[in-house]
């Protein structure tokens, strides 16, 4: 009795899931494999049916017996040329994730590209159209204060005030599209980075690398670079550091970069959220990737930070000095 209530259940099992199957031809828009795969299944229950009766009945015919083993030839055959489609749909869902995957990279690059030549544009309009201004505006300030002998000390403090603004508009328009990089390549504006800024700051630097004569194209430079300056920013707002150490080197057609502080650090948890703590390491991740570069980062409280950068160098990217 209870082998005929599991084949009676078992049958009622396999029309549900013959019937599911089967409704959704329409949502698969017709794919073979899942119209191969419904007839399969399908078929098992009707075999299913076939095993009741024969085991109601046990002086069922030879033929009903045959007809039941080809109907389990039929399901196989059913089962692996559905299959087979399967496996081309799988296929081409990758194919379609590598193109998918290649055109965010380009998207990538096409923006950085766009965002630097407009930080460019922006920035050598600072520099010839406002600063051409505050220089004249210094000489003529200049003039008045050797023409009058009264008011000298308010002269003297625009002239300062004047020299503090061309200052910094030069730094704003370094920051923005920085010559050192264009002109001398990555080693040296990172070191003419940080001299300036440990002329300003409690934060001391130690900077490495083994690249001399060798510049890097294919947007490696840029994305490095604000790597690296994004990565001090966060280091000098969060992390209240004393000393930092950055290590950049080319091996094995591979541009390495370590940044490592002795700052407060923060848990794993806090890392998760960087992004909503304003610390832009979205952004760095996301610039690492649209190169295919590797980007991780370690932090621990009261141990600091260590971040390592892997890019690796195509043959188009060596620009030989």
């Amino acid at each position: 009795m209870l082998t005929q209530y599991a084949l009676i259940f078992s049958i009622a099992l396999h029309f549900g899931a013959a019937i599911i199957v089967i409704s959704l031809i329409r949502a698969t828009k017709y794919n073979s494999s899942w119209i191969l795969l419904s007839i399969a299944l399908f078929v098992m229950a009707v075999r299913r049916v076939i095993e009741y009766f024969s085991y109601m009945d046990k002086a069922i015919s030879d033929n009903i017996l045959m007809l039941n083993s080809w109907l389990g030839v039929i399901i196989s055959l059913l089962m692996l040329v559905g299959m087979f489609y399967v496996k081309k749909v799988l296929n081409y869902l990758f194919k379609l994730e590598e193109v998918r995957s290649a055109a965010d990279k380009r998207l990538l690059n096409t923006i950085i590209r766009t965002e630097e030549s407009e930080r460019h544009r922006l920035a050598k309009e600072l520099h010839d159209g406002l600063g051409p201004l505050l220089s004249s505006a210094k000489l003529l300030t200049s003039a008045l204060n050797e023409s009058q002998t009264g008011g000298h000390e308010i002269l003297k403090r625009m002239i300062s005030t004047i020299d503090e603004s061309i200052y910094t508009l030069k730094e704003i328009s370094n920051n923005l599209s920085p010559h050192m990089l264009e002109n001398f390549g990555l080693p040296t504006a990172i070191q003419s980075f940080i001299d300036n800024l440990e002329q300003t700051s409690k934060l001391r630097f130690e900077f490495r690398t083994n690249i001399i004569d060798q510049r890097y194209g294919g947007n490696m430079e840029i994305v490095l670079f604000r790597t690296v300056c994004e990565l001090i920013h966060n280091t000098v707002k969060h992390a209240d550091a004393n000393k930092v150490l950055i290590s950049l080197d080319e091996e094995n057609d591979q541009l390495k970069l370590l940044y490592q502080d002795d700052g407060i650090g923060f848990d794993q948890e806090k890392l998760l959220m960087a992004d909503n703590k304003g610390m832009g390491i979205g952004n760095i991740r996301s610039r690492i990737s649209s190169l295919g570069g590797k980007f991780e980062i370690e932090s621990w409280p009261d141990e600091g930070i260590i971040v390592t950068v892997e890019l690796k160098i195509q043959d188009e990217n060596k620009i030989p000095i």
